[in-house]
């Protein structure tokens, strides 16, 4: 991002005021997905800590570069896009139903900073690290990196002694974590200031828009969902934002590009061959560097990012070869074997039951000679944020702006195309060791390698 200011910052204006006033007191940088982005003082107060700065070292899809060269972006750029579209947002509400609302300046400035602030508690390598690697070293732990962001705020409001009042860090906060575990804050007041950034409520927030647009741009595929088109369409009826009943498929386009965005990028198959590479790595990293104590303390944690992998391969101490040599098998495209996949048929998904390694060497003949420990298997949900329910249940819809009355619409009042079923459940086998491929289930593998290729990458090694 280019910086485009003057060295000097002039004094920051009131955030409330309208946005091309603000913005002679901004700074302006440029964004390859929203153009020019203006950070005001406060927002600044916060990007210019070493604490935020770290976001630069957290690639936003992790290691997904690994398989699409360009997706190298990071939590930093993310981060300003939200604030800039959380900003975006709050402005729109303000300017069209403020007066009507009650939105003020404080309540603008909350939600800009709940946007820029609300990854900064994120671990490295995407969800990898909260999700595979703490739960393996440290059992039964419940951690999320929302809940972190709330400790590393505390923590950069302390150490680089940022003027905020305690009002506006208590609500910035508390949109932070609006949407977790799915729940939203519906008794706060001014609710739909909560679904701005995290919505618990039905789950289009300005976080998914950047990142949806972000990721897709960064892999080189197609986004046929224009966020710009909600933007300008939302509007607030009793606490909650709505949107124009014509835009019904403009929603559930974000719910499907979401949902193609984790089949294809976010749980790719050779990808997760390589997460689960990494995970190994960092596990058998840990008794020497103690990776999971750094979530302990903000002091520490700020520390943590992609880098820890560079660390343990530019090591030369003996603990820690195990680690290198795996992230070295990286390097070299020795990555585990993916096996094969099995989808669940949509009739079995209630009640199906999570393959594990164990079911795997059970169902394997006698003379296989397989431990669990040669096998990984992996259970992946896709669905459109809703589970195995459709999502635009919980969408509130207005029929134009001369009405005051919102409703939910049944998708049959839509289109006969849409799916009937909202979830897939796919069952995929690595092993460890590429000599020991086995096939699981019936199905044909989809991204298999070919014998011959297979043949020619053993004859070498």
């Amino acid at each position: 991002m280019g910086d485009c200011s003057n060295s000097k910052l002039l004094p920051m204006c009131d955030s409330g005021e309208a946005p091309f006033d603000a913005r002679r007191y901004s700074k302006l940088v440029h964004d390859n997905v929203h153009g020019n982005i203006y950070l005001d003082k406060q927002a600044l107060n916060f990007i210019d800590t070493e604490q935020f700065q770290r976001l630069r070292e957290l690639k936003q899809l992790g290691l997904a570069y690994m398989v699409y060269p360009g997706a190298v972006h990071s939590r930093f750029e993310h981060s300003l896009g939200v604030y800039w579209l959380a900003s975006d947002a709050v402005h729109r509400l303000k300017t069209y139903q403020g007066q009507e609302l009650g939105i003020e300046s404080f309540d603008v400035q909350t939600v800009k900073l709940a946007g820029l602030l609300h990854d900064v508690g994120h671990g490295p390598f995407s969800h990898l690290f909260e999700r595979e690697f703490l739960p393996r070293v440290r059992g039964g732990i419940k951690w999320s990196h929302e809940d972190m962001s709330l400790k590393m705020i505390d923590y950069i409001v302390d150490e680089n002694s940022i003027d905020i009042d305690s009002g506006t860090l208590k609500k910035v906060k508390e949109m932070i974590v609006a949407s977790e575990a799915g729940k939203s804050v519906s008794s706060k007041e001014k609710q739909f200031l909560y679904d701005i950034v995290a919505n618990g409520r039905n789950g289009i927030d300005v976080d998914k828009f950047d990142y949806i647009e972000r990721d897709t741009r960064a892999c080189g595929l197609r986004c046929n969902f224009q966020f710009q088109r909600l933007m300008e369409t939302m509007r607030v009826i009793d606490n909650e934002i709505c949107y124009r009943a014509k835009e019904y498929l403009t929603i559930h386009k974000l719910f499907s590009t979401r949902a193609d965005l984790h089949r294809t990028v976010y749980t790719h198959p050779k990808m997760k061959a390589i997460e689960f590479m990494v995970v190994d790595a960092l596990i058998k990293a840990n008794d020497h560097l103690e990776i999971d104590s750094y979530i302990d303390e903000p002091a520490k944690y700020w520390m943590l990012d992609d880098t820890i992998v560079k660390t343990i391969e530019a090591s030369t101490h003996q603990d820690l070869e195990e680690s290198r040599n795996l992230i070295r098998r990286i390097r070299r495209r020795d990555i585990y074997q993916y096996c094969n996949e099995f989808t669940v048929p949509k009739e079995n998904l209630e009640h199906f039951k999570n393959v594990t390694a164990q079911d795997i060497i059970c169902s394997q003949n006698s003379d296989a000679h397989l431990n669990e420990e040669d096998v990984i298997v992996t259970n992946i949900k896709i669905d459109l944020a809703s589970g195995r329910n459709n999502p635009l249940e919980r969408v509130s819809f207005f029929q134009d702006y001369d009405s005051f009355e919102k409703f939910h619409i049944k998708e049959d009042c839509v289109s006969q195309l849409l799916p009937t079923c909202y979830q897939d459940l796919i069952v995929r086998v690595y092993a460890r060791d590429p000599k020991l491929t086995k096939t699981y289930g019936k199905k044909t593998q989809v991204h298999g390698i070919s014998e011959k290729k297979r043949r020619l990458k053993y004859n070498d090694n």
